[in-house]
């Protein structure tokens, strides 16, 4: 539920004149109150019924107080913006200490203080305060006029001195009246003046809590992580752990059972627990159901809800797409590439006349549907990558630049050993040694340098996704329809900075009393070899695919954010400064998750339907996590490790790029620096001193909890970061952050542009290669018509609609999209100090948009600009709805 507080209204005693708090426009409050209520906030906390429990508060620093002489009986107000206000999460929301006020009453209640004349106040102060709730449509079906019964509570910020004890609350029950999507909660109560200050809820460290709200700090955590125990409602906010073992669903059909993800035998971060009951068939696995548990606080406002609608998506993708496209099998290839084209230029025709209409849920996918005779026909939006140049996909530098201004731009490494070898088991997966040679690769870049010069001058780059694939080849070809090996890719930077291809290598385990086969693929001249290197790319691309999926997109930043929320949660209080910061990189990631276990990453999903690795997709990105180390997700660290850059304190960023024109680094890295800049600002801020690091206890408890049970089976990994340092936890907060910002946007916004046009990068491949043990007519069919061979190995007419239909929504922009750095938190604006901070951070990234327009414009830089190309813009920070492959979202939001 989103609540605000739309109007509150104070008033003093029967005596005395009205005092009042009202909303006098969308961005601010008028607040008066008397001037000897110094440093006054007051504390609301909310409860509803069906333990629906919220948090909501507004205060004011009386300031500096005037002699009445000065102010003509008149009252004296300032406005506080609607800080601590809004709270969408339905947490607490907290502000500093941010309004001056005093007043003047009548002269009879005059006291003469120091020099000047002061209000004497009543002995008890009346407030009346009407809180105003948003619902959205679902939690308003079946509403009354009168919907609910909310409890308001005041608390004293401190104990009672001469008792040691808790101050008594002062409660008051309020009823809502629904008014439109709005609900108001009115209810008016007395305080009485040794009440003392009242409780506010703003940033404070445990060790500095008020004595008062200490207590309700620690309840609340405790509400927070709930028992462990029960299946969970869809009105609680508990967060607590489990495993991953609701993505098959064994009771509906024995094909569907999936391994649990999370334990010994596969390694995997933890998801929030909702405590469904086991399958009958299995008991490991959690029954699967229409909903999923999700912590009402992480709900999709309705906003994000009416664009966002994956379910309907995967229903319309599985069960109308298929059934009504001509070439409706499931198998059946395109059946020639100018069929691929007249995709996007006419559009796809159906079986039938139908007045279905898409576009609703597909709003770039699809242009209109136009209805002519017995016949329909979907016509879709053309795309930038074949607007420009339909046949970028054929050369090999658009294969290669997409390495590094793709979208998946952190796998390609530098070659930093050689000769090339396999770290598997020999008598499983056969010998280890590459058959990519030294002779192969000097033939390739003779007319530039031999060999040892290019390993010496860092020259050679590689994509290896050898071992990891190689472990799954055998289980994937016994699915139909699809193949699958290890590989290895060979490239050769040029003098142009441009990178060439050298050398593809693809290998096959031994299987069924047959020995290993590998082979190496180059660029050729003669038709043959031509044809069969384009047959190579095209198995390369969608391992890259695969990977970029399974492991750059969904396990370094959806699945591994998810630990980092629940232990946020149950560790961090809502007045935590750290909790603060982190929460706009947290938005709605609960919720894309818990969508993607119900349609996209389950069994027989998407992923599985459309990508390679088949329903061993989510089992071999546990496989990834096995290499996974926290301290690498930040950019210089993850640059490090794979050769692409080296520390140099004279180069910017304190690094040296392996390949200056690497588009996703260098503008990365401006991203990353801006982010540590205004992190170091704020964690500086709260603390000035190691100890207080040290001290916090919800700070170590959240860290020792995100290792040792978030990522539980990582916990004895060697690249932990300590905590016990402001630097550490800057270093911690900006991995978090980038994470959730600058590395998502990296490899989620282009994915339509990108790979809708599916021979640039195919999801799946379906045939081997003609070479890996042919028959004679295999081989005989291959000479005879090799681009048959080629559609036969990209996917099929029903697996690419459904891919690109997914690709669009995943690709898309929402229209309550919240960008990095425009958006201050409350509190923040209200401190000088921080809100200096956060306009510096906004500055640097204004400055990074326009560096990437400057850097986009420059001829010398070929990664980043040519004749057709798409330009780097993934990592512009601002973007406008829709599918743009621009904007850097707060947090993982689709």
């Amino acid at each position: 539920m989103y609540t605000k507080f739309k109007t509150i209204s104070l008033s003093k005693n029967k005596m005395a004149s009205p005092l009042h708090l009202n909303h006098t426009h969308s961005h601010a409050l008028t607040l008066i109150w008397p001037s000897s209520h110094r440093h006054n906030p007051f504390f609301i906390k909310q409860k509803q019924n069906r333990k629906n429990y919220k948090t909501s508060c507004v205060h004011y620093n009386s300031g500096d107080i005037k002699p009445v002489s000065s102010l003509n009986d008149k009252h004296i107000s300032s406005t506080i913006d609607e800080a601590g206000v809004t709270s969408p999460s339905g947490k607490a929301v907290f502000t500093d200490p941010i309004t001056r006020v005093a007043t003047s009453p009548s002269p009879s209640n005059e006291r003469s203080i120091v020099s000047g004349n002061f209000f004497l106040p009543p002995d008890k102060v009346t407030i009346k305060a009407v809180v105003s709730a948003k619902f959205n449509q679902n939690q308003l079906k079946g509403f009354n006029s009168i919907i609910a019964k909310l409890t308001l509570e005041i608390v004293p910020a401190e104990i009672d001195p001469r008792t040691g004890l808790e101050k008594e609350t002062v409660k008051m029950e309020a009823k809502g009246i629904r008014d439109g999507d709005e609900v108001k909660f009115e209810a008016t109560f007395e305080v009485p003046l040794d009440f003392g200050e009242i409780g506010a809820v703003i940033s404070y460290l445990p060790s500095q809590t008020p004595s008062g709200v200490r207590r309700l700090r620690e309840k609340e955590l405790r509400i927070l992580r709930g028992d462990g125990g029960g299946e969970r409602k869809k009105f609680e906010r508990i967060y607590d752990y489990d495993v991953y073992n609701d993505l098959g669903n064994p009771d509906a059909d024995s094909n569907l059972s999936r391994p649990v993800l999370g334990g010994t035998e596969y390694a995997y971060p933890r998801r929030c627990r909702t405590g469904r009951p086991r399958c009958k068939t299995d008991p490991l696995s959690e029954s699967r159901s229409d909903k999923i548990y999700l912590p009402r606080d992480e709900e999709f406002s309705e906003v994000k809800s009416q664009s966002f609608q994956l379910n309907k998506l995967f229903a319309i993708a599985h069960a109308i797409l298929p059934s009504v496209i001509e070439m409706s099998s499931t198998d059946k290839e395109f059946p020639y590439f100018t069929k691929i084209d007249t995709l996007f230029a006419e559009g796809i025709n159906l079986k039938v006349n139908t007045k279905l209409d898409l576009r609703d849920i597909l709003p770039s996918f699809i242009k209109k549907i136009v209805n002519a005779g017995e016949k329909s026909k979907l016509e879709l939006y053309h795309l930038l990558l074949i607007a420009g140049d339909r046949f970028s996909w054929h050369r090999d530098e658009e294969f290669c630049r997409q390495t590094l201004a793709g979208l998946n731009p952190c796998s390609i490494q530098l070659l930093q050993e050689w000769p090339l070898r396999s770290e598997l088991d020999p008598e499983v997966y056969g010998p280890p040694e590459s058959a990519i040679t030294k002779e192969i690769v000097e033939e390739q870049i003779k007319d530039f340098m031999t060999f040892e010069e290019a390993l010496d001058q860092g020259k050679l780059f590689i994509l290896d996704y050898h071992d990891l694939l190689l472990q799954y080849v055998n289980k994937v070809r016994d699915i139909k329809g699809t193949t699958l090996y290890g590989s290895r890719t060979l490239m050769f930077l040029k003098p142009t900075e441009e990178l060439m291809p050298v050398a593809i290598e693809l290998t096959r385990p031994p299987a069924n009393k047959q020995p290993q086969w590998k082979q190496v693929f180059t660029p050729s001249s003669d038709a043959t070899g031509a044809w069969l290197w384009k047959l190579a790319k095209t198995h390369v691309l969608a391992h890259d695919a695969g990977y970029h999926q399974l492991v750059s997109h969904w396990l370094r930043t959806h699945c591994v954010t998810e630990p980092y929320i629940i232990a946020s949660n149950r560790q961090l209080s809502a007045m935590h400064p750290i909790y603060r910061l982190l929460h706009p990189h947290f938005r709605y990631t609960m919720a894309i998750n818990a969508e993607a276990r119900q349609s996209l990453i389950n069994a027989n999903g998407t992923i599985e339907m459309g990508f390679s690795p088949g329903k061993y997709s989510m089992e071999l990105s546990s496989i990834a996590y096995n290499q996974w180390s926290f301290f690498f997700q930040g950019l210089p660290a993850d640059l490090l490790v794979r050769g692409m850059a080296k520390e140099d304190s004279t180069a910017p960023h304190g690094l040296k790029l392996a390949i200056e024109d690497y588009p996703f680094a260098s503008d990365g890295l401006i991203l990353w620096d801006a982010i540590k800049e205004w992190v170091t600002s704020y964690v500086n801020y709260y603390y000035p001193d190691a100890s207080l690091v040290e001290s916090d206890r919800e700070l170590q408890a959240w860290w020792t909890e995100i290792r040792t049970v978030g990522h539980g089976d990582k916990k004895d990994d060697l690249f932990w970061p300590d905590l016990n340092t402001p630097n550490d936890l800057i270093e911690i907060l900006t991995i978090m952050i980038w994470v959730t910002s600058g590395h998502h946007a990296a490899v989620n916004f282009g994915q339509y542009d990108f790979a809708a046009y599916f021979p640039n990068r195919p999801a799946i491949a379906r045939t081997k290669m003609p070479t890996e043990d042919p028959t004679e007519e295999e081989w005989k069919q291959f000479i005879k018509n090799p681009e048959q061979a080629l559609l036969a190995c990209l996917p099929s007419v029903v697996q690419a609609t459904i891919v690109m239909a997914i690709l669009d929504v995943l690709s898309t922009h929402s229209k309550d999209e919240e960008y990095i750095g425009q958006h201050i938190e409350p509190s923040w604006e209200e401190n000088q100090i921080l809100k200096s901070s956060f306009q510096t951070f906004t500055a640097r990234l204004m400055e990074l948009k326009a560096i990437i327009d400057r850097r986009n414009a420059d001829k010398k830089l070929k990664n980043r600009t040519g004749a057709g190309l798409i330009p780097y813009e993934l990592l512009v920070p601002v973007s406008k709805e829709g599918v743009t492959a621009q904007g850097v979202p707060n947090s993982i939001s689709i």
